[in-house]
C-alpha cells in the first residue's frame, strides 16, 4: 500500500485526473479486445439490434423522451437570455454583457448559481409534497413536447388525440402548483396555489373551445399546407386571439402572472423554495414559454410549412425548381484533395481581405479571423444545401423561426403591459373569453353548413 501511496501523493492535481483515466482507458481497451476475440461484443450488439427491431415503439419512445430532456434545458437558457436581453433593449438598457460574449452565458451561470445555493425546507412543511411539487410542474411541461411535430416525421408520438393529450398533460401543472402552495406552510404560497388553480381552470375552458376540431397535431399542420393564406390564423382570427390570450394565462405569463405576483404575495407558490427545487420552477417557466409558442405555431401559423410554397409559385410562372442532389463519392480523389487543401486555401482567401482592411493587425490575428470567417461560410453553405435537399431540415427551420418569433412577442408583451388584478383576470375569462369562444364555434359551424 505504501509503494502505491507514495507516488500517488507526489502527483499533481492534473496527474491525479489523467493517470486514472489512462488506466481506465487501458482496461477498457483490454476488455474490448477480449470481447472481440471471444465474440462476446458482436453477440451483444446483435442481441441489442434484434431487441430494438422487435420493440420499435418502445425504442422510439425512449429516444424521444431522452431527446426532449436533453433539449429542454438549453431551450430554458436561450429563452432566459432572450428575455433578459430583449427587455433591456426595450427599456434602453444594456442588459447582460459580462458573462460570455454579449452576456450569452448569463443564464447558464444563473443555473449554476441555483445549484450552489442551499436547498432549504421550512419547518412545518409537508416534505414529500414540497419536494415533488417542482418535479410535477417540470415534467408536465416537458411531457407536452411528445406530441409537438417539429417537421415532417419528426415528432415523439403521432396521437390521433394529440391536442387532447397536450391539454390534459398541461392542465396537470395546476396539481404541482397546488402542491407547492399547500405544502409550504406559508399563507402567501397558499394564496399563490389557490390563484393558480382558479386561473388555470378558468382559462382552460375558452382555451379548449377556441380549437375545437381535429385532435391530431400532424393533421392540423398538414391541413395548412401551401401558401400562407391557408394558415388558420387568417381563417380563424377570433379563435387565434382567444387562444393566444388563454394560453398566456395558462403559462402564467405577464399580464396574467397572478400566481407569483411579487408586489402582493411575495412570490406566490415559490416563496419558500430555494436551490435547485426553485430551479425546476424557473426552468419550467421558460420551457413552457417555448411550448406554448410552438403549439401556437402548429395550430395557427402552419407549423413546419414555409409561408410560400416555392414549387407552386414556380409552376404559376411556368418554371420548375431543379432537384438538388450531391454525392461526395463521385468526386473520387478530388474529395480527398478538397478535405485536405480546402480549409487551407479557404482560410487564405478570407485572410487576404482582412489583412488589407486591418493593416495594424498581425498576420496571426488576420489568419485567425480568416479561419473563423471560412468556417462561418462553410457552415452557411452546408445549412443552405441541407435546407434545399431535405424537407425535414427546412421544416425544422420554419418551425423554429415561427416559434422563437412568438417567444419574442410574449417577451414584448411582458415588457409592455402591467399586471392585471385578480378580479379582472377572472372576470375577463368568464365574461368575455368564454362567450367569445362559444360565439366563434357557432359562427364557424354556420359557415361550414352554408358553404357545404
Amino acid at each position: 500500500m505504501t509503494v502505491m501511496a507514495r507516488p500517488w501523493r507526489r502527483l499533481s492535481p492534473t496527474g491525479r485526473i489523467v493517470v486514472p483515466l489512462l488506466v481506465l482507458l487501458v482496461l477498457l481497451g483490454l476488455l474490448g479486445f477480449v470481447g472481440l476475440v471471444t465474440g462476446l461484443i458482436p453477440g451483444l450488439v446483435d442481441l441489442v439490434i434484434r431487441l430494438a427491431q422487435a420493440n420499435v415503439g418502445i425504442v422510439r419512445f425512449v429516444i424521444a423522451v431522452t431527446a426532449i430532456l436533453l433539449i429542454s434545458i438549453p431551450i430554458a437558457f436561450i429563452n432566459g437570455y432572450a428575455e433578459l436581453k430583449v427587455i433591456a433593449l426595450m427599456q434602453s438598457r444594456i442588459g447582460p454583457n459580462r458573462v460570455g460574449p454579449f452576456g450569452t452565458l448569463q443564464a447558464v451561470f444563473h443555473g449554476f448559481k441555483m445549484l450552489a445555493k442551499e436547498d432549504f425546507t421550512p419547518l412545518g412543511a409537508d416534505r414529500p409534497a414540497f419536494t415533488l411539487a417542482p418535479v410535477v410542474v417540470f415534467l408536465t411541461v416537458v411531457l407536452s413536447f411528445l406530441v409537438i411535430p417539429f417537421a415532417p416525421g419528426l415528432f415523439g408520438a403521432d396521437l390521433n388525440v394529440g391536442l387532447l393529450y397536450f391539454f390534459a398533460v398541461g392542465g396537470l401543472s395546476v396539481v404541482g402548483l397546488l402542491m407547492a402552495g399547500w405544502s409550504s406552510f406559508n399563507k402567501y404560497s397558499l394564496l399563490g396555489g389557490l390563484r393558480s388553480a382558479a386561473q388555470i381552470v378558468s382559462y382552460e375552458i375558452p382555451l379548449t373551445l377556441s380549437v375545437v376540431g381535429t385532435m391530431s397535431l400532424n393533421g392540423i399542420v398538414e391541413a395548412q399546407g401551401g401558401q400562407f393564406w391557408h394558415w388558420y390564423v387568417f381563417q380563424q382570427p377570433l379563435g387565434f386571439a382567444i387562444f393566444f390570450i388563454a394560453v398566456s394565462a395558462e403559462a402564467n405569463r405577464t399580464p396574467f402572472d397572478l400566481t407569483e405576483a411579487d408586489s402582493e404575495i411575495v412570490a406566490g407558490y415559490m416563496t419558500e423554495y430555494s436551490g435547485m427545487r426553485f430551479g425546476f420552477f424557473y426552468f419550467a417557466e421558460y420551457v413552457s414559454l417555448f411550448v406554448i409558442s410552438a403549439l401556437t405555431a402548429v395550430l395557427f401559423l402552419g407549423g413546419w410549412h414555409a409561408p410560400v410554397e416555392i414549387h407552386a409559385v414556380a409552376a404559376f410562372f411556368g418554371l420548375t425548381v431543379p432537384a438538388v442532389s450531391l454525392d461526395p463519392g463521385q468526386l473520387g480523389v478530388g474529395l480527398l484533395l478538397l478535405l485536405t487543401l480546402g480549409p487551407l486555401v479557404g482560410t487564405l482567401v478570407f485572410t487576404v481581405p482582412v489583412a488589407l482592411w486591418r493593416t495594424d493587425w498581425s498576420i496571426w490575428r488576420a489568419l485567425l479571423v480568416g479561419f473563423l470567417l471560412f468556417n462561418v461560410a462553410v457552415g452557411a453553405l452546408i445549412t443552405i444545401y441541407a435546407y434545399v435537399a431535405s424537407e425535414v431540415v427546412a421544416g425544422v427551420f420554419w418551425f423554429l423561426a415561427k416559434t422563437f418569433t412568438l417567444v419574442l412577442v410574449f417577451i414584448w408583451i411582458r415588457t409592455t403591459l402591467p399586471r392585471v388584478r385578480v378580479d379582472q383576470l377572472m372576470a375577463f375569462a368568464w365574461k368575455w373569453l368564454l362567450p367569445a369562444a362559444l360565439l366563434n364555434i357557432f359562427v364557424t359551424a354556420a359557415a361550414i353548413v352554408v358553404l357545404r
